[in-house]
């Protein structure tokens, strides 16, 4: 025991430490869980030599319970979510969609935490009442805790009521609203009805904003709110998204996915996309989904590697000149993925991790690539809905022939 407690200091040696300003050679501590000031002296030392290291990404929209829930293919695109919501209705009766929706609430929730997980993302905003299934100590990612919400004007019984949730929400705490994002005038006219009740305020957080004219966006900037970007569900429902650029440049920008109802399988299929179609670039779209996603959610200790920010890592190969960035990594490429400084899912050679920080792993394989990940997360009902992750038979690991070593100088 006194063994583990003392190796529960880790450094990570001869890796490039990748963020929004720039990359760094320096040793990265991992003290108690959070980025150290300073080496320890008795730390357990790893050599990723010719690896990157990320800040675990945060997704800044996302409803976690619907990830497994088939989506709706026909009608898109919709001149409005409100058309599109409408349309659901009638896809609920699908045999599919109901039996979806019939797996328990608190499963669909860690299922939709797992996806995240996978792909580096270690805390999301889950847009919808908070659930009992957060509060368990081995829910897959972190969640933001202190907010308000709506869910949108034209669906009052759906959520809180808009103002009276906006008043009761502390100014130092971010709160959501759904805008009807389309191509039509109506998420013009929610902005301006927003504005006229005074909810539009510096901690006012709208999701979508497809449709926003540039005195719109000009007002967003000018009372400090921001915008939620979910570019792929935008392009899914609407045929559009948002320009980006203006936001962006303002600091009024984050990213999310809005679940794979309507969005991609992940934040890093959303990143590959909006790079493919030349929107924002590489070290745009990374602080988008570390540094500006904390400082929109008021998580000062999230998407940064800075000392005293939590130790929440995203580990990959350097593969050198442009592709040292996350955007275009697969999830299964991805070496690991570490929460409070403890792996979660890695590559087998991690195995002394998970070992000395306590973390008991089983084998799975994620999109036919062998991994370790936390037992925690091995309930066979909970790999049953992710397309793509499996369990392992004993004695299929596979050790890399160039393990990590746990040792440098």
């Amino acid at each position: 025991m006194e063994l583990l407690q003392a190796a529960m200091d880790v450094t990570l040696c001869r890796a490039t430490t990748m963020a929004p300003d720039g990359a760094t050679r320096m040793p990265l501590p991992i003290r108690a869980g959070r980025i150290g000031a300073s080496l320890a002296a008795r730390a357990y030392r790893f050599d990723l030599r010719d690896h990157l290291i990320f800040p675990g990404l945060i997704n800044a929209h996302d409803h976690l319970h619907n990830n497994a829930v088939p989506p709706l293919l026909k009608g898109a695109p919709f001149p409005n979510s409100y058309a599109w919501m409408n349309a659901f209705q009638e896809h609920f009766a699908e045999p599919a969609v109901k039996a979806a929706l019939d797996v328990p609430k608190t499963l669909r929730m860690r299922h939709g935490a797992l996806k995240n997980l996978l792909a580096g993302t270690t805390c999301v905003a889950h847009h919808d009442p908070w659930h009992a299934a957060f509060d368990a100590s081995d829910f897959p990612v972190a969640l933001l805790r202190d907010f308000g919400w709506s869910y949108a004007l034209g669906w009052p019984d759906y959520g809180p009521p808009v103002q009276q949730s906006f008043a009761d929400t502390p100014k130092d705490q971010p709160w959501f609203i759904h805008l009807a994002e389309g191509t039509d005038a109506t998420a013009r006219a929610e902005l301006a009805q927003l504005d006229q009740m005074g909810c539009l305020a510096a901690n006012s957080v709208l999701v979508h904003g497809v449709g926003l004219r540039e005195q719109d966006i000009d007002r967003v900037i000018a009372t400090g709110a921001a915008v939620v970007w979910c570019a792929q569900s935008n392009h899914a429902l609407l045929g559009q998204s948002l320009d980006p650029r203006r936001l962006y440049e303002a600091g009024r920008l984050a990213l999310g996915t809005d679940s794979r109802l309507s969005g991609p399988r992940d934040l890093l299929d959303e990143m590959r996309a909006i790079a493919a179609r030349g929107e924002l670039g590489h070290t745009q779209l990374l602080a988008l989904a570390t540094t500006r996603a904390a400082s929109i959610l008021r998580l000062p200790l999230r998407g940064s590697l800075a000392p005293g920010s939590r130790a929440d890592l995203v580990i990959v190969e350097d593969r050198g000149g442009e592709a040292r960035s996350l955007v275009g990594i697969q999830r299964g490429n991805i070496r690991a993925v570490v929460r409070d400084g403890i792996p979660w899912i890695a590559d087998t050679d991690f195995a002394e991790w998970f070992a000395i920080s306590g973390m008991e792993p089983v084998a799975v394989t994620l999109d036919g690539r062998p991994k370790l990940m936390a037992r925690s997360l091995a309930d066979p009902a909970l790999i049953d809905l992710e397309p793509g992750l499996e369990l392992m038979a004993a004695g299929q690991v596979h050790e890399r022939d160039v393990a990590v070593e746990a040792q440098c100088s």
